[in-house]
C-alpha cells in the first residue's frame, strides 16, 4: 500500500517538522512518523468503512419502504440489486475490516444525515440508475459499479477531504494516495474469496520498507552537519540561507539515499527527488536539485561512496 514513493513523503514531513523545531529530538521525531504512517492506515480503514454505512442505509430505506401503511407495489417489491452487490458485500463482511473498525474506533455516527444524503444523490446517479437496470449480474460488473461509484462519490468529494482534514493534520496529504489503495482493494477482489477477501497491507515488504523509511529519517539528522557541507560546497555562489529550505531538505535525503542504500539505483533515486521538488517546492527547484545532485553524484562515486551493487544500479 504504502510504495517507496509515499514512504519518502512520509519522511519528508517528519524531517521538515523536525529542522522547523527550535532543536532536533531523534525519538520524538521517529514517533511522530511512525504516527503518521499508522494514520494513512486509520484513514484506509475509515474510508472502506464507508461502504457499510451506504449499505446500511440502503436496507434501511428498504425496510422503511416496507412498514409504511400504504406501501406502494415498489415498496413490497423492491430493486435489491445494490444491496446484493457482491463485490460490496465483500467489503462489508470482511472481517479483517471489521476487526480493524473497531480497533481504529471508526464511527460515522455523527454523519449520518450526511451519508443519508449522500446515498440519495447516488440513487438519482445515472450510474446507479444504469446499474440497477442491468438485467445481468455479473461479478465483473459489481465490482466495477462499486469502483466507480466510489471515484465519482467518495474520492473526489471535498466534504471528505475536509472532514478528515479537521479531523487529522495527516489525512489531508494522505487522502488520494488512500484512494488509490481502496481502489487497488477492490480490484483484487475475486469472486471465490468471499468474506476472506483481503486488505491491502500497509507495507510491500514490511521489513525492508520499515527500515528504509526509519534509516533515511534518522541518518539525515544524524548527519545534518555532514550533508549541509556537501551541499554548500557545490553552491558557492549562493548562501545556504538563501537557497529554499524544501530545496535543502530534498538534497540531504537524496544524498543519504545515494550513498546508504547500496539497493536502489542512482537513477531512481535522482528521479524521485525531482519529482518530490515538482511537488513541494519551488518552479525553479527542479533544475537548480538535479544540478547539485549531478555533481555530487560524480564526486561520490569517485570517492566510493556511492557503492551500488547489482547490475544496472550505478546509472
Amino acid at each position: 500500500m504504502l510504495n517507496r514513493h509515499h514512504l519518502r513523503v512520509k519522511a519528508l514531513h517528519s524531517l521538515y517538522a523536525q529542522f522547523s523545531a527550535p532543536q532536533f529530538d531523534l525519538q520524538m521525531g521517529e514517533k511522530e512518523l511512525q504516527r503518521s504512517i499508522d494514520k494513512y492506515y486509520d484513514l484506509y480503514i475509515h474510508q472502506l468503512s464507508l461502504f457499510g454505512e451506504l449499505l446500511h442505509i440502503a436496507e434501511r430505506i428498504i425496510d422503511d419502504g416496507k412498514q409504511k401503511l400504504l406501501p406502494t407495489p415498489e415498496d413490497l417489491s423492491p430493486n435489491i440489486k445494490f444491496v446484493n452487490n457482491l463485490a460490496l458485500r465483500m467489503i462489508v463482511s470482511n472481517a479483517e475490516l471489521a476487526t480493524k473498525i473497531q480497533q481504529y474506533s471508526v464511527s460515522w455516527t455523527d454523519e449520518h444525515e450526511m451519508l443519508r444524503k449522500l446515498f440519495n444523490k447516488i440513487r438519482l446517479s445515472d450510474l446507479y440508475k444504469e446499474y440497477m437496470a442491468k438485467p445481468t449480474n455479473y461479478f465483473s460488473d459489481a465490482k466495477r459499479f462499486v469502483i466507480d461509484l466510489f471515484v465519482e462519490f467518495i474520492a473526489n468529494n471535498e466534504y471528505f477531504e475536509d472532514l478528515y482534514e479537521d479531523k487529522s493534520i495527516y489525512w489531508l496529504d494522505d487522502f488520494y494516495m488512500v484512494n488509490v489503495s481502496v481502489v487497488k482493494t477492490i480490484e483484487s477482489f475475486q469472486e471465490k474469496t468471499t468474506n476472506s477477501a483481503r486488505l491491502q497491507p500497509l507495507y510491500k515488504d514490511t521489513e525492508d520498507d520499515k527500515r528504509f523509511v526509519f534509516e533515511l529519517f534518522r541518518r539525515v539528522l544524524l548527519r545534518n552537519k555532514e550533508l549541509e557541507k556537501m551541499i554548500s560546497d557545490k553552491t558557492q555562489n549562493w548562501e545556504l540561507e538563501r537557497i529554499a529550505n524544501m530545496d535543502v531538505l530534498l538534497m540531504r535525503m537524496a544524498i543519504i539515499e545515494l550513498t546508504y542504500f547500496n539497493e536502489i539505483p542512482v537513477k531512481v533515486t535522482l528521479n524521485e527527488y525531482i519529482e518530490l521538488s515538482k511537488e513541494y517546492s519551488t518552479d525553479k527547484s527542479k533544475n537548480f536539485i538535479n544540478g547539485i545532485l549531478d555533481k555530487l553524484v560524480v564526486e561520490l562515486k569517485a570517492s566510493g561512496e556511492i557503492a551500488k551493487t547489482g547490475r544496472g544500479l550505478l546509472g
